[in-house]
């Protein structure tokens, strides 16, 4: 079914909004760190340039429209991106990519010409050109936290946590139901259908997220030190986006599963698994559950760190009206959290026909869960069955975690 002239200007409206979203990260660049590649495992950035406007191109003009290519080489080069293991790194040079003129203009036709067929679609691909979109301008800014600062435009923003301490203490949690995937007829990725409910035994859940100064008390003891962690002058510091700050004691630790799995196994403790973090997040002590943590419509002020809202973590006990109804903080932003979940299929699963692969490639047991979002996760993708997963020693996704008893 096409969209109406109505809803096709208000896709436009919001495409046009995360196209600048993107756009913008790509002005924060120098010319020369556009054929850089500041994360080994992924590809160089004049990638993602044109992976944007060839992911619409080719699932909107030509798969759905049947539009002639116009430039097919392209459509191919940058159909595709790639999630090796880390430390297996791609081998291409500069020399073996376009130049960003031809980029440019590719992008510009490209845009132009799916503007004008935008009545044509089906509302659901203009979702997934859309979120597509938004989670490559979270991709994108791992991607560019890596780039050195002197190639990065210095940019305003606020400070990131306080070295302030909080008193820890985790929170008793009823036994209850977890509705987990999306509900029929609404929007979503394959992997968050189908819709069910699952049980959920009592258990009791750290209030905060796990902090940098109580990560330094492991690394104390001989753990390696997390990804945006660096040392100078015998002093920890944390690599922000745009700026190396003293390590901010009472923001979340960003690590990766592998790390925060062996944290969790020193503490005595685990991590939450996927149906006890929707528990704590959504759950109430009725058999009604939540549509956010903090009840069951998006605020007029941010509740929370996330919405391209910062682009480093704030203090873990900051924003205590978006607590969640048992009065856990953070389950949405200022960060992502890794879950004892492995990525798979929930019951019912069936693939998209026109993306076969968007999740089915990573059932693969080398993939894990990731729930509530980061600085940098658009509000869309915040609803209640979005599932995040990546690989348990991936190290620059904002990635934070919380610690569990049964």
């Amino acid at each position: 079914m096409s969209t109406t002239p109505a809803l096709s200007q208000a896709l436009l409206e919001q495409l046009d909004s995360a196209r600048a979203q993107t756009d913008r990260l790509f002005e924060l660049l120098s010319p020369e760190a556009l054929f850089s590649r500041p994360i080994p495992e992924r590809h160089r950035l004049i990638f993602y340039l044109g992976h944007l406007e060839a992911f619409d191109w080719n699932l909107i003009a030509r798969r759905t429209l049947d539009i002639p290519a116009f430039h097919s080489a392209l459509d191919k080069l940058f159909e595709f991106g790639i999630d090796p293991p880390v430390g297996q790194a791609p081998q291409d040079q500069p020399s073996d990519w376009p130049s960003e003129a031809e980029v440019r203009a590719y992008n510009q036709r490209a845009r132009t010409i799916i503007d004008e067929a935008l009545g044509q679609v089906p509302e659901q691909f203009f979702h997934v050109a859309l979120e597509h979109r938004l989670m490559h301008a979270e991709t994108l800014a791992y991607l560019l936290h890596s780039v050195p600062y002197r190639d990065k435009l210095p940019m305003n923003q606020s400070s990131p946590g306080s070295a302030k301490h909080i008193t820890r203490r985790m929170i008793e949690i009823p036994a209850g139901v977890s509705t987990l995937g999306q509900e029929p007829g609404a929007f979503g990725w394959d992997n968050e259908f189908t819709e069910h409910q699952v049980s959920v035994p009592a258990f009791a859940v750290d209030k905060y997220k796990v902090t940098n100064g109580e990560y330094l008390n492991f690394v104390r003891t001989g753990a390696a030190a997390p990804h945006f962690w660096t040392q100078q002058s015998g002093q920890w510091h944390y690599r922000g986006m745009f700026a190396k700050i003293p390590l901010p004691l009472n923001a979340p630790v960003y690590v990766t599963h592998a790390e925060a799995t062996a944290y969790a196994k020193w503490a005595r403790k685990k991590l939450l698994t996927e149906a006890q973090f929707h528990r704590a997040a959504f759950g109430t002590s009725s058999v009604d559950e939540r549509r956010y943590p903090w009840g069951a419509a998006w605020p007029e002020t941010a509740h929370g760190n996330f919405d391209f809202h910062e682009w480093d973590p704030i203090d873990v006990d900051a924003n205590p009206a978006g607590e969640s109804a048992f009065g856990v903080s953070q389950l949405t932003g200022n960060g992502w959290e890794w879950t004892a979940t492995q990525f798979g299929p929930f019951p019912g699963f069936e693939p998209f026909p026109f993306y076969p692969g968007y999740s089915k490639d990573f059932f693969d047991e080398e993939h894990y869960v990731l729930k509530g979002g980061s600085p940098r996760t658009a509000a869309c993708m915040l609803r209640r069955s979005f599932r995040n997963w990546f690989r348990p020693n991936y190290p620059y996704v904002y990635a934070t975690f919380r610690l569990v008893e049964d």
